[in-house]
C-alpha cells in the first residue's frame, strides 16, 4: 500500500508593531520647527493678526509680480511674431510684385561744370528722368543747393516690354530749382534705348545738351500756398495765381478756374473751386479754401490742383493738373514734406502743369466714398493693428 504526500511549506512573517519611539521623535521635530517659529513671530513687536495679514500681502504681491511678468513676455512674444508675419508678407508681395514684370533701370550718378542759374554764380540742380514716347511717368532727384559739381547716385526703375524698348528714349534733363519762379533747364541728354547694348551695364560720361521742346507742351504755372495746423486739424490751401496758361478759346484767350481736390487712400474724398476769372492767360485768385484733416488722415492725403476753362455752352476744358502728397515725386513731394515740416506756417511755391493724362496715370483716383464709410475703414483699421 502506497501513501502519496504532498508538503507545502508557508513561510510565516513576523509582523511586530512600529517602534513608538521613532513616531515620538518625529513629533519632537515638528513641535522643535514649530517652536522656533511661534519664537520668531513672538519677538516681532506686532500682533499676531498684522503679522498674517502681512504676510498674506506680500504673497499677492509676489503673484502679481509674475504674473506682470509672464503677461510682458507673452506681449513681447507676440509682438514678435507679427513683426516676422509682416515681415514675411512683404517679402511676398515684393516676390509676386518681380514676377512676370520687365524694368528698366536708370541711374543718375553726377554731374559736373554746370551752368550757373542763380546771382551768386552757383545752382540748385536736380535731374527728371522720364522715357519717351509715352512718359507715363516722370522721376526726380533730390536737389542739391549752391554746386555746380552735383552728386546724386540715385536710381529709378521703369516698367516696360521689351517690345517698346527698342521703340523707346530715355530722357534726362537738368533744372535749376527756384521756389518762387519756373525753374530753368540747365541742359538735358537723350539716349536712344535701340543703340544701347543690353549684354553689359551702360555706364559712361556724356556731355549736356541743349534741350528741345518738341514733345513739351507748355501749359502754364501755378502758383499756390499750403498750410497745416495740427491742434485744429485744418489744411489751408491759397491759390495766388497762375501765368502763362494754355489758349483753349478762339479768341487766344481763356476763363480759368481752379479745382482743389483732396483723395485719401487714392478715392475722391472732398473738393472746392475757385473763382472764375475772364479773358485771362495770368489771373490773379488769392483765395483759400479750409479743409478738415486729422492728423493721421494728412498721412494718407493727395492734394490734387487743376485748371479748367470755362464754358457756358459746351463742357468745361482741362487746362493742367498737378497734384501733392506722399504719393507724389520730386518738387511736389518736397512741397508737402516743407508743409508738414513747418507746421501752421503757410509754404508758397510754383509749380509747372502736367497734362491730365499724365497725372491720372500716376494718380489713378477711384470713385467717392461717403465720409463715414472714411471713419468706419479708419476705425476696423485700428482695431486690426490692435
Amino acid at each position: 500500500m502506497q501513501a502519496f504526500w504532498n508538503i507545502s511549506i508557508v513561510p510565516r512573517l513576523d509582523i511586530s508593531p512600529p517602534s513608538f519611539s521613532f513616531i515620538n521623535d518625529i513629533f519632537d521635530t515638528n513641535e522643535t520647527a514649530s517652536g522656533f517659529v511661534q519664537g520668531i513671530i513672538d519677538e516681532i513687536p506686532l500682533p499676531q493678526w498684522a503679522i498674517y495679514v502681512l504676510a498674506i500681502l506680500a504673497v499677492i504681491i509676489i503673484l502679481l509680480l509674475v504674473l506682470c511678468i509672464c503677461i510682458c513676455c507673452c506681449k513681447h512674444r507676440r509682438k514678435k511674431r507679427q513683426k516676422k508675419q509682416q515681415e514675411a508678407l512683404v517679402k511676398l508681395k515684393q516676390y509676386s510684385g518681380q514676377t512676370n514684370t520687365e524694368h528698366l533701370k536708370v541711374g543718375v550718378k553726377q554731374a559736373t561744370s554746370l551752368k550757373a542759374m542763380d546771382l551768386g554764380g552757383s545752382s540748385d540742380p536736380y535731374v527728371k528722368v522720364y522715357i519717351l514716347p509715352e512718359k507715363n511717368k516722370t522721376c526726380e532727384t533730390r536737389v542739391l543747393k549752391n554746386t555746380l559739381n552735383a552728386t546724386f547716385n540715385e536710381t529709378f526703375n521703369f516698367q516696360m516690354s521689351k517690345a517698346t524698348l527698342v521703340e523707346s528714349t530715355a530722357v534726362l534733363q537738368v533744372f535749376d530749382f527756384d521756389r518762387f519762379s519756373k525753374h530753368e533747364i540747365i541742359g538735358e541728354l537723350r539716349i536712344k534705348l535701340s543703340q544701347v547694348d543690353w549684354n553689359h551695364v551702360l555706364e559712361e560720361w556724356r556731355d549736356l545738351r541743349e534741350p528741345t521742346n518738341e514733345e513739351e507742351e507748355n501749359l502754364g504755372e501755378i502758383c499756390f500756398s499750403l498750410r497745416y495746423v495740427p491742434v485744429s486739424s485744418t489744411l489751408t490751401v491759397i491759390i495766388l495765381e497762375a501765368k502763362n496758361l494754355k489758349s483753349t478759346d478762339l479768341n487766344g484767350s481763356s476763363d480759368p478756374y481752379v479745382k482743389i481736390q483732396l483723395a485719401i487712400d487714392k478715392r475722391k474724398w472732398k473738393k472746392k473751386k475757385s473763382t472764375i476769372k475772364k479773358n485771362t492767360l495770368n489771373p490773379y485768385y488769392n483765395e483759400a479754401f479750409t479743409f478738415k484733416v486729422t492728423l493721421e488722415q494728412i498721412r494718407r492725403v493727395n492734394l490734387v490742383i487743376s485748371v479748367w476753362d470755362h464754358d457756358s455752352m459746351t463742357p468745361n476744358d482741362p487746362t493742367g493738373k498737378i497734384f501733392l502728397g506722399c504719393d507724389a515725386p520730386g518738387n511736389q513731394l518736397r512741397h508737402w514734406a516743407d508743409m508738414l515740416a513747418n507746421p501752421r506756417r503757410p509754404v508758397a511755391q510754383w509749380h509747372t502743369l502736367l497734362s491730365t493724362e499724365q497725372v491720372n496715370a500716376a494718380l489713378p483716383l477711384k470713385k467717392k466714398i461717403p465720409f463715414a464709410n472714411v471713419e468706419k475703414v479708419h476705425l476696423l483699421r485700428e482695431l486690426a493693428l490692435k
